[in-house]
């Protein structure tokens, strides 16, 4: 290809950019994420102002020294590694698969 055409109509990564199989792999992935993000931010701040705005409530004792604040503590390590790994049973499944055929037909020169 030459530089002129090339110019005129980007690289392979823009032409691969602008199809289909690209704009949905990408829908695919904002479908997951950023709802998956919002349930952890609001997760992570119902912790935090809880903590700043309810403390007797996060101190009350649940067994032994344990208390609601420590409980909400540890649920939030718990719910990354969920998150995590529902991540990436989620990428193995639906994602990682479309975006190698993707990379395969880029790499074989087809955008």
């Amino acid at each position: 290809m030459s530089n002129e055409a090339r110019e005129h109509t980007g690289t392979e990564y823009e032409q691969l950019q602008r199809t289909e199989e690209f704009g949905e792999l990408r829908r695919r992935f904002r479908r997951f994420v950023f709802p998956m993000t919002a349930l952890f931010l609001a997760w992570y701040f119902l912790y935090v102002l809880l903590a700043a705005y309810a403390p007797d409530f996060m101190s009350q004792k649940v067994w032994g020294e344990i208390n609601v604040g420590l409980l909400f503590g540890l649920g939030q390590f718990v719910s990354t590694f969920v998150i995590t790994v529902l991540y990436v049973r989620w990428a193995d499944r639906e994602f990682d698969p479309r975006a190698q055929a993707l990379h395969d037909r880029l790499e074989g020169g087809r955008p």
